[in-house]
């Protein structure tokens, strides 16, 4: 739902104030004598929160294209960097990444990250610092992730046996997100909780649209008490004490004396482990063990998912590509019924599938936001502090510069490039880079290539009867994580 929806009924509740609301918004004489970066015109009290429409990537690069890849926004009351190029994304998180490793305080979020307590949403400082190493070490570390191997593999073929009794056409959209949502609640809880109605499939799911929605308070952050009249607190509450409740049971469950020994630590037995060691930098207690599982979840589940059901959504409006995979995939594994995690250092056209999917359809388009800790100069422009900063992944990805026929699929392009996502080169950030680039990397594009791999290994897809792929739907739905807007539905046949 477009900003401008919530902003009528905004108007006219508060005519009263909107004297106090524009004073405060008014800049003192100093900050006017700055430079500030080039942006559209904004207006009185909303700034150009006008300017934004269901999907905010397309919104920004639309305004990008216009006003330059460093561009200052006033979004309500907060001032608003968007960097739309490798080149200003290099000079942020190469010259100035300290300075731009701050979160800003949102409403969902802080909700749901125990009060800013998660690597993700936790202010730059000290805490954040000591998290991160703990989850670097601990949690995702190559060792750890190494463990979950059998985990993996057990799921993936879970889902490659459903799709086999499967009535066609398959909803792979809905297929994925479970794949993804088993994995990372084996990995972190040591078994699969109910994913039915109410289970933890449906409290991750509602989380997300929370976290991605439209909230007043994250533009005008004096007016939070709008969300005890319009619902979405409630909605909040109540979604999350559905959450704090699962795990909850879950640390109560490992804590029980008589539960059995796991044949390997899941990540809450680490968490809980790590607890009792008097050596550990900071005091983790159960809000912050929670924390780190709810990072794991929102950051592991929906964007794997996502990403898997593009680059499959791509394949079939590009068959010559579905085909050089497939046969890649099955000379590589020929004589076996499934593609294990030792097999894929051998499928270097997939792997380059995978990247050309993340560099159309970066999940987070515009990665999580950042904030300025103090002010600073780039390009001879002012930015001053406590400045909200979005990169949008999507639209460097897209950029013509960098890329030719920007918006086809061609994992060729990569045959000859050193270019990866891993945070070293700017015009390829799905993940992001610098201090506050994701760490979950490895965990993720494991799950990506490993299912699908096998979804290549086992079957050839088509669209259901009558459809042609010119038409396959490739819209995409409004949220945090963008998904495609209708569920990939496909025909599978087993070789």
């Amino acid at each position: 739902m477009s900003s401008q929806i919530f902003l009528v009924p905004f108007f006219v509740f508060l005519t009263p104030i909107l004297f106090f609301l524009l004073i405060k918004q008014r800049k003192t004489l100093a900050d006017q004598a700055k430079r500030l970066p080039p942006g559209p015109t904004k207006l009185p009290l909303i700034g150009n929160l006008h300017q934004l429409g269901d999907f905010p990537h397309r919104s920004f690069q639309h305004l990008s294209d216009k006003h330059g890849p460093l561009m200052f926004l006033q979004l309500g009351s907060i001032p608003t960097l968007v960097i739309s190029s490798a080149g200003m994304a290099r000079e942020i998180f190469k010259t100035h990444d300290r300075i731009f490793s701050g979160r800003p305080v949102l409403f969902a979020a802080k909700k749901f990250s125990y009060n800013n307590s998660t690597m993700s949403f936790a202010p730059y400082g000290e805490y954040w610092r000591e998290i991160r190493k703990l989850v670097i070490l601990e949690i995702l570390s190559a060792r750890r992730v190494q463990t979950f191997q059998i985990v993996r593999e057990e799921e993936v073929a879970l889902m490659i046996d459903s799709v086999a009794v499967s009535f066609n056409p398959v909803n792979l959209s809905e297929l994925t997100l479970l794949l993804t949502n088993n994995i990372v609640c084996r990995a972190a809880f040591g078994k699969i909780y109910d994913g039915g109605q109410g289970g933890v499939y449906d409290i991750i799911r509602e989380s997300q649209e929370l976290l991605g929605g439209f909230c007043i308070a994250d533009f005008f952050p004096w007016m939070g008490w709008l969300n005890k009249f319009n619902g979405l607190e409630t909605r909040l509450e109540k979604n999350f004490r559905k959450l704090d409740e699962l795990y909850e049971n879950v640390i109560e469950e490992h804590l029980d004396p008589t539960r059995p020994e796991p044949e390997h630590e899941d990540l809450v037995d680490v968490l809980l482990r790590l607890q009792k060691d008097s050596n550990q930098a900071i005091a983790l207690d159960n809000e912050k063990i929670k924390a780190v599982l709810t990072d794991m979840f929102f950051a592991g589940t929906d964007t794997s998912s996502t990403i898997l059901v593009w680059i499959m959504a791509e394949l079939i409006r590009n068959p010559s590509v579905m085909q050089r995979a497939q046969d890649e995939v099955r000379e590589a594994v020929k004589g076996k019924a499934k593609v294990e995690e030792s097999d894929l250092q051998k499928l270097m056209y997939l792997k380059l599938v995978v990247k050309e999917g993340f560099r159309l359809h970066p999940p987070v388009p515009l990665l999580l936001p950042r904030e300025t800790s103090e002010s600073c100069t780039i390009e001879g422009y002012h930015i001053p502090a406590k400045t909200r900063v979005f990169v949008n992944a999507r639209s460097i990805g897209r950029n013509p510069e960098y890329w030719k026929n920007p918006n086809e699929f061609q994992p060729e392009r990569f045959l000859d490039s050193s270019i990866d996502f891993r945070g070293q080169h700017f015009e390829l950030l799905p993940f992001g880079a610098g201090r506050r680039g994701c760490p979950g990397i490895n965990f993720a594009v494991q799950i990506v290539e490993l299912a699908l791999a096998n979804l290549l290994l086992r079957f050839d897809w088509e669209l259901p009867h009558g459809l042609r792929r010119e038409d396959l739907d490739m819209e995409e739905a409004f949220g945090l994580t963008v998904h495609k807007k209708l569920p990939l539905c496909l025909v599978a046949k087993p070789l």
